[in-house]
């Protein structure tokens, strides 16, 4: 099965097997069996294995999988066996954490332009910090296709317009709102006011169940 027609749902599954990969080869651990696995991710064996097969025969019945194989070849199918370029737009507190960490410790991407409204900013990692007029040339010369986003969401629907014009089809959206996009593009919401609050709501589970007895 090609990798586009694979469910969005098993797409986000393969980063977390990749982690549990690597933690695995560091602990020089050879092979690994789709129960283990099963223990480390808390998915089941059976999804596991269903997970896997969209992308073909990666194991041996009985024996279990080749962690560095299976590694290797979940790089290949994400598309990690080479660094990704991508850029970063909005250097606010949120833009600067996410350049600086990124930039530092994410051996998978190379985060080769960082943008804003405003000039003058102070770059990290040797990164100078482009104001918005330099965008669309700067995409065209270097081909990106993946961008951070991390502008108030104001600003957010026509910074993703110019992105999407200049060639950019993946976007990692920071910003509280929905973007509107071609049928091309991929938008990942990373909405961290939701996530907090989804979380009260399980940290509070208890005292709920207390009143309603």
């Amino acid at each position: 099965m090609s990798r586009r027609k694979a469910p969005k749902s098993v797409v986000k599954r393969l980063p977390v097997y990749l982690r549990i990969l690597d933690n695995l080869i560091r602990r020089d651990v050879e092979i690994i069996s789709s129960r283990v696995l099963s223990e480390e991710t808390g998915f089941t064996a059976e999804q596991i294995r269903k997970d896997l097969a969209y992308f073909g025969a990666f194991g041996t019945r009985g024996t279990g999988y080749n962690t560095s194989y299976l590694r290797e070849k979940l790089l290949r199918i994400i598309g990690l066996d080479k660094q990704t370029k991508i850029i970063v737009v909005g250097f606010g507190h949120l833009g600067k954490a996410l350049t600086r960490y990124n930039a530092g410790k994410n051996r998978y991407v190379d985060i080769i332009g960082v943008f804003d409204r405003k000039p003058g900013e102070t770059g990290i990692e040797g990164l100078e910090v482009l104001t918005m007029d330099k965008l669309p040339e700067f995409l065209q010369r270097e081909k990106v296709k993946v961008a951070m986003l991390t502008v108030p969401a104001e600003a957010a629907q026509d910074v993703t317009n110019l992105l999407v014009k200049n060639g950019i089809t993946a976007i990692l959206n920071f910003a509280p709102i929905k973007l509107d996009v071609p049928e091309h593009v991929y938008v990942h919401n990373a909405d961290l006011t939701t996530e907090l609050q989804t979380l009260i709501y399980y940290s509070s589970e208890d005292e709920r169940h207390h009143h309603t007895e």
